[in-house]
C-alpha cells in the first residue's frame, strides 16, 4: 500500500500545494486525487474521501486519515526520519516548527487580500497596514533563518518549513509585492524548485481557470522562470 492524497486544483489551492510538497520534495511516493473546489460536489468527496472537510487530506498505507497539514507534516516527519524534512540540529529543528505552526495559524490578511493563483500574476495591488504587517512578520522570520543558514532555502537545504510557505512566495510573486533583495531571492529559489515548478506545470495542464480568483487589477503573467527545454530520452 501506499499513501493517498486528496488535493484541490493546482492553480489556486495553496493548502493542496503545501500538502503535496510534503510527499514530493521529498520523495515519498502518494497516489493523488483531485477534487473540484467551489463544485457542488466538493463537500461530500472530501468527507467520503478522509472524514473531514477540506483538503488536502491523507489516507495513510495503515488506513489512517489526516485532515490538515500540520498533521500531514508532523506525520511525515516522523515517518521519514531520514528524508530531511526537518533540520537535524535541535536548535534549529526547534526553530522550523515554530515556524511551521506561526504559519499554519496565522497571515490572515495576506490570506484574504492575495489569493493564490498561478495562472497569472495580478499588476496594481498595494498592501494595506494589515497585509504589510504580515509581510513584515514573515519577512523577520526568513531573514533570521536566512542570515544563519545562508539560504538559498531557511535551513539551508529544503525542508518543511519551506514547504509551508511556498503559497506565500507565490502570492508574493504573484501580486509583484514588494519585499527586501533577500526575501526576493527567497522567493525566486521557490519559483525554481523542481517540485514548485512541476505543481505549476501540472495545475495548468488541468485546464480548469476560475472566475472567484479574478481580481480588480491588470493581469499579466505569473512570474515562472523559463521553461526546461524538452531533450530526448536515451533508449537502450
Amino acid at each position: 500500500m501506499t499513501y493517498e492524497l486528496l488535493i484541490g486544483q493546482r492553480l489556486y489551492s495553496s493548502w493542496s500545494l503545501r500538502g503535496w510538497l510534503c510527499f514530493d520534495a521529498f520523495d515519498i511516493p502518494c497516489r493523488v486525487e483531485t477534487v473540484e473546489i467551489y463544485s457542488d460536489g466538493f463537500s461530500s468527496r472530501v468527507a467520503d474521501f478522509a472524514g473531514g472537510t477540506s483538503v488536502p487530506a491523507v489516507i495513510t498505507p495503515e488506513g489512517g486519515r489526516l485532515t490538515d497539514t500540520l498533521a500531514i507534516a508532523w506525520h511525515l516527519a516522523e515517518a521519514f526520519p531520514d528524508r530531511g524534512l526537518l533540520p537535524e540540529a535541535p536548535t534549529e529543528r526547534a526553530m522550523a516548527r515554530s515556524m511551521i505552526a506561526e504559519m499554519h495559524s496565522g497571515f490572515a490578511a495576506l490570506r484574504r487580500s492575495c489569493p493564490m493563483d498561478l495562472s497569472r500574476a495580478w499588476i496594481g495591488f498595494v498592501p494595506d497596514a494589515d497585509v504589510r504587517a504580515d509581510l513584515d512578520r514573515i519577512e523577520g522570520l526568513w531573514a533570521g533563518a536566512l542570515d544563519i543558514s545562508g539560504g538559498p532555502f531557511l535551513f539551508g537545504a529544503y525542508t518543511l518549513a519551506d514547504a509551508f510557505f511556498a503559497p506565500v512566495a507565490a502570492r508574493i510573486a504573484g501580486f509583484g509585492i514588494e519585499v527586501s533583495p533577500s526575501s526576493w531571492d527567497y522567493v525566486a529559489a521557490h519559483l525554481d524548485h523542481a517540485s514548485f515548478r512541476r505543481w505549476r506545470a501540472l495545475g495548468l495542464a488541468e485546464n480548469r481557470w476560475l472566475s472567484v480568483y479574478d481580481q480588480p487589477f491588470e493581469a499579466g503573467p505569473f512570474p515562472a522562470p523559463a521553461s526546461i527545454a524538452a531533450r530526448d530520452v536515451e533508449t537502450r
